[in-house]
């Protein structure tokens, strides 16, 4: 009686040998790019110990990559990504990427021509995985990306939703943080403007300010939407003085909002710090081209991009990230602080209570 021919081992039993998934162990067979030497020296011990031949055709179906990925962007002006918050996060991207072969291509999709120009990117397979940036409210990118057959990294939480791979800021703690920083100062009159309320980032530092505004028994209520931008933010605070002549605070929730608010000030005759001290968000470059310089939440904004792309590499790669939430701190000056005081860094252990 013959003896039956011996049964080939399987990729997937390469896979759970190497504790690898089977995707990261078939691009480190096919020494496809994109996987780190800890993966690839497992799957090729798991390789020899099981005598594993690959099969030719499926080694060529699993080596046709695109060989790009792309950061796509809930608007519809180019000018965007010369706005400092943007071009950090671009840099951040391809910081990262400079680690491998992929190459980046950006895409602006708040249009549905620009909707649809995505979406024909990704489903002819051009790229191999996709980084969403700045989604308002219920944006058509996250339906479109639910229905994708390709790795998705947010940055940035979208509103009302929990992607499973995102890498944010603590937007809440921050802005929690300035406002405390403002009561300790013996700031009551404290306002807030807003950002865009479709964004989460927005809703989080109002969250954050109302939070700390409520341990101190103050009132929450002096609150004005604006857009992040500089005009937005002077006519935000133009619209809060109108109201609330008496405020002795304002936290904007970004640097170019604090910059309009501080034209507004001066143009009212109120003395930034000794009237109204203000504090913003971001640490963009134009928190130390304002006067007096402004005190600031700062986010780790190229961080944010390097995280971000780094995440969609391991989702690549075949294996599992987990999400990232990036610290925020607050640098205080003179916006806050009197004029020959020195610049200081505070984390939330820093700032005494009210």
């Amino acid at each position: 009686m013959s003896t039956p021919p011996k049964r080939r081992p399987t990729l997937d039993e390469v896979a759970q040998t190497a504790g690898v998934s089977r995707a990261a162990a078939s691009r480190a067979i096919n020494s496809s790019g994109n996987v780190s030497p800890a993966t690839r020296q497992a799957v090729e011990r798991a390789v020899r110990e099981l005598d594993y031949v690959p099969n030719r055709s499926a080694r060529a179906l699993a080596t046709q990559q695109a060989g790009a990925v792309v950061l796509a962007v809930s608007h519809h002006d180019p000018e965007l990504f010369a706005d400092p918050f943007f071009a950090q996060v671009i840099v951040g991207v391809s910081a990262e990427l400079e680690r491998t072969d992929l190459v980046l291509m950006l895409v602006l999709a708040a249009s549905e021509h620009g909707r649809t120009r995505l979406e024909r990117i990704l489903r002819s397979r051009r790229a191999d995985g996709l980084m969403l940036l700045s989604l308002h409210g219920d944006d058509p990118l996250h339906r479109l990306a639910g229905k994708l057959d390709l790795p998705v990294v947010y940055g940035g939480r979208p509103l009302d939703a929990e992607p499973q791979w995102y890498v944010d800021a603590d937007n809440r703690g921050g802005a929690r943080l300035a406002t405390e920083h403002l009561i300790a100062l013996g700031r009551r009159r404290i306002a807030t403007v807003t950002g865009l309320l479709d964004t989460d980032a927005a809703v989080q530092r109002r969250r954050g300010y109302r939070e700390a505004l409520a341990v101190a028994g103050l009132d929450t209520t002096r609150t004005v939407e604006a857009d992040f931008t500089e005009a937005g933010g002077y006519a935000a605070t133009r619209h809060l003085l109108d109201r609330h002549p008496d405020l002795d605070a304002v936290f904007a929730a970004s640097d170019n909002m604090a910059a309009g608010a501080l034209r507004a000030l001066h143009e009212s005759g109120r003395r930034v710090p000794e009237d109204v001290a203000v504090v913003g968000f971001d640490d963009a470059p134009v928190s130390r081209l304002t006067t007096p310089q402004l005190s600031t939440v700062q986010q780790p904004i190229r961080q944010l991009g390097r995280e971000m792309a780094r995440m969609l590499v391991t989702l690549i790669e075949g294996e599992e990230p987990t999400p990232l939430i990036l610290p925020t701190k607050l640098l205080v000056r003179g916006s806050s602080l009197p004029a020959h005081a020195p610049t200081r860094t505070l984390d939330a252990t820093d700032v005494p209570q009210a």
